[in-house]
């Protein structure tokens, strides 16, 4: 006989998957970018909004950047806990879109943001699973 607790998982595996996936995803994307970004302030941030030139955007630098560093640090603390994963995903993506295409603009190795853009992109088609404060808060939202 299974233990109850194998069971359970194996029940519930894809809620378990996405909440993997939700779990490290954004656990990475605040420590090894995030944080660093949405604390160096206004000068960071307009550097960063600068790649917003390569889409033909030249306006509000800080303001774009400031939104790539709050997508990479809060909207992924919000991925973590699947606290309104819908627009926090969304923005990530676009977010890993914009770095991916400045990378290989650059001719550097996009892989990481190709990759996390697509975990991003899929947890926002598929929503945060049972195991998140968007079912528990929000539990008309399936």
């Amino acid at each position: 006989m299974m233990s109850n607790a194998i069971q359970n998982l194996l029940e519930n595996r894809s809620d378990v998957g996405l909440l993997v996936l939700r779990l490290f995803s954004g656990y990475l994307m605040v420590v090894n970018h995030g944080y660093g970004k949405i604390t160096q302030g206004p000068e960071r941030w307009e550097k960063l909004g600068g790649a917003m030139e390569r889409f033909g955007i030249d306006f509000f630098p800080t303001f774009w950047g400031f939104m790539a560093s709050f997508s990479e640090s809060v909207c992924a603390v919000f991925l973590i806990f699947g606290l309104f994963t819908l627009p926090a995903s969304f923005l990530l993506s676009v977010t890993m879109f914009v770095a991916a295409y400045g990378h290989v603009f650059d001719g550097e190795n996009a892989e990481k943001a190709f990759i996390f853009g697509a975990i991003f992109l899929a947890l926002m088609i598929m929503g945060p699973g049972k195991y998140s404060l968007d079912r528990k808060l929000f539990p008309h939202l399936k």
